[in-house]
């Protein structure tokens, strides 16, 4: 399942984000994890140091790579050079699977070692020097738009990707991408600004969406989260000694996390698995469709000098039954 985690800046969607992937890899979850904000933090909320944090390759320096590879055989994409961030797969394209080993995790993903458990590690990439005047930060997500398009997973598989802060993601498609997209937010005005914000572009998307009350120090907090959000509150995580500890780099056991803190993770996790039932892969493809044509239209035709309408192949269906064995895909 595909797992989003958004949020103003300073609500604590790295933090909690960062969590849920312990708490997965706790109960034995296949993840894949990405740090899809140019301001690097998941590496270290899942206890990497500095230096290995600066370490992990950047998928947006990747960029060609990912396309090369996700490119595969389809006649429909002339050369890798004119897919851009939406492009969507057809017939011949590559597709990525959680459980496997191919050249995008070796060049971009990092193997982290948990306290019950391991999990890959992918990040877009700071923005850099060489990016100044030349380049929009949008660029660089744009590498993880495009995994997500050809990726296909499972029920007890998890991507799980702490996106940018606020609405940035509205500026592609990619906030369709999930399965389930939490919305970390304080009980405070700003705190539940981005929340109407998400709730009115992802209306008519069917994007599901829960709200995480962070911060919450009791029952008038959640009761004022409750009159602003109503249903979609899904659950409230109060402060955190482990993660206090764990932010002053003493990071303790992850099994002696607060029990009210553990159940809340618990309550996330049933959310993203109750998600399950109502995928639907056709809408997926066709809201995928919908954004690249729009992105072709607006910018990419002139960018690449191609008719990127015509990648879209009209006969194909992104589904689960893709990343099974049978469905032999271009060596």
């Amino acid at each position: 399942m595909k797992i989003a985690f958004v949020g103003k800046g300073g609500s604590g969607k790295t933090t909690l984000s960062s969590l849920f992937i312990r708490h997965l890899a706790a109960n034995e979850a296949h993840v894949v994890a990405v740090d899809a904000d140019i301001n690097q933090h998941l590496g270290a909320a899942l206890g990497l140091d500095e230096n290995e944090a600066a370490a992990l390759p950047a998928m947006g320096a990747q960029l060609p790579l990912i396309k090369d590879y996700l490119r595969g055989t389809n006649p429909r994409i002339s050369s890798a050079a004119t897919m851009i961030k939406t492009t969507p797969p057809g017939e011949g394209s590559r597709l990525l699977r959680v459980r496997e080993d191919n050249p995008v995790y070796d060049a971009c993903a990092r193997t982290v070692r948990l306290d019950d458990g391991e999990i890959k590690l992918m990040a877009t990439g700071p923005f850099t020097e060489t990016d100044l005047g030349v380049a929009c930060y949008h660029s660089k997500v744009g590498a993880v738009e495009l995994c997500l398009n050809h990726l296909v997973d499972g029920q007890d598989e998890y991507v799980v990707v702490d996106m940018t802060a606020g609405s940035d993601s509205f500026a592609s498609g990619m906030f369709t991408r999930f399965d389930m997209t939490f919305l970390v937010a304080e009980p405070t005005r700003k705190g539940v600004s981005v929340y109407r914000q998400y709730k009115d572009y992802a209306r008519d998307f069917g994007v599901a969406l829960k709200v995480v009350g962070n911060k919450v120090q009791g029952e008038d907090d959640l009761d004022f989260l409750r009159s602003e959000v109503g249903d979609d509150l899904l659950v409230g995580i109060g402060q955190s000694d482990w993660v206090r500890t764990m932010e002053k780099g003493r990071p303790a056991p992850f099994e002696l996390l607060e029990a009210d803190n553990r159940m809340a993770l618990q309550a996330l996790q049933n959310a993203a698995e109750d998600s399950y039932e109502l995928r639907d892969w056709e809408r997926y493809t066709r809201q995928m469709v919908h954004f690249h044509l729009k992105n072709a239209e607006s910018w990419g035709n002139e960018k690449t000098g191609a008719d990127l309408a015509a990648q879209v192949d009209p006969a194909f269906v992104l589904h689960e039954h893709l990343s099974e064995p049978s469905a032999a895909q271009p060596a």
